[in-house]
């Protein structure tokens, strides 16, 4: 008896790719309320809950219930990311399998990187590199995501310094989101909570101001490089779908910074700390989406803007 169709359809590879984004996205904002409640010990071993059990006890209240909630996500991630590494392999895009791949790595990358976290008093390092690695992770499912709604990869649609501009706009992305951990680290909400239930901060040893401002100096960089490329992409009239992605980058970008703004002078309110870590996973998926809107199918060409079309390679 036959339990899994023979290839699945691009309709439901696409709607399990979106449900990866969803799912990576989640769990780093659940991440963020683990931290922000001061709950990142509320388990306080690994992969135990505690040492006697697996699950959170009543002894453990709140903090445990939170981390816990937030380990059992895990495996809802799980779920979706086998569902659509199999969806992906049992198709005929071939070119989706090592983004599928990669996604569902992550998870036990990321489950090993939480245990050590744990297990090393929620090291503020190892807190960050917890953070760094789910981007990536919500990078590779949007980009599985988007791939996934056309044919295939085809040639460049733009020219040559556009693509590389892209590529700076990208990695200064990751600088910033490197600066923000940085930031947090050394800030009042790093993680954890002293016996008195009050959050200890200050756990990198770097100065919160310092940083801060070399975190909005990499931003203003980043917005700017942003502004160049829209303005750039308007001028030559490339095609359509790279003006948008560049456009909406710049909307989540700049409100991204509102935010962090805000919060940085009404002294760090959870909310909005929590609302800023929601617009980091936002800006790091329409930072991919940008990344992909710069190649496309060979049948896809940008009709009104002819110019902009650089010929594939033979």
């Amino acid at each position: 008896m036959q339990v899994l169709p023979r290839s699945f359809s691009p309709a439901v590879i696409s709607r399990l790719a979106l449900a990866n984004v969803v799912a990576n996205g989640a769990i780093v904002v659940t991440g963020g309320v683990v931290r922000l409640t001061g709950s990142g010990l509320g388990c306080p071993t690994w992969p135990r809950c505690t040492e006697e059990s697996f699950v959170t006890t009543p002894e453990m209240a709140g903090h445990g219930l939170i981390e816990f909630g937030n380990r059992l996500l895990t495996f809802v991630l799980t779920a979706v990311a086998v569902a659509t590494l199999v969806a992906v392999w049992r198709s005929v895009r071939r070119d989706l399998r090592p983004l599928a791949v990669l996604t569902f790595l992550g998870i036990p990358v990321q489950a090993a990187i939480g245990g050590v976290t744990v297990l090393t008093g929620l090291n503020p390092w190892t807190v960050a590199v917890h953070f760094l690695v789910s981007t990536v992770l919500v990078a590779l499912a949007t980009v599985l995501w988007l791939r996934s709604r056309e044919p295939g990869v085809g040639q460049p649609l733009v020219r040559r310094p556009f693509a590389l501009l892209v590529g700076g706009i990208a990695a200064v992305t990751g600088v910033v989101l490197v600066l923000g951990t940085i930031v947090t680290g050394s800030g009042p909400h790093s993680g954890d909570v002293d016996d008195d239930d009050v959050p200890t901060g200050d756990r990198m040893g770097f100065d919160p101001e310092t940083v801060s401002q070399l975190h909005a100096d990499a931003v203003f960089l980043l917005v700017g490089l942003t502004i160049a490329l829209l303005v750039a992409l308007y001028a030559t009239d490339a095609p359509g779908r790279v003006r948008r992605a560049a456009r909406d980058l710049l909307v989540v970008q700049l409100l991204q910074g509102v935010v962090g703004f805000v919060q940085y002078f009404t002294h760090l309110p959870v909310a909005l700390v929590l609302l800023h870590m929601l617009g980091a996973v936002l800006t790091t998926v329409f930072t991919a989406r940008l990344v992909w809107s710069v190649r496309g199918p060979a049948s896809e060409q940008p009709l009104d803007a002819p110019s902009a079309q650089v010929p594939a390679a033979r």
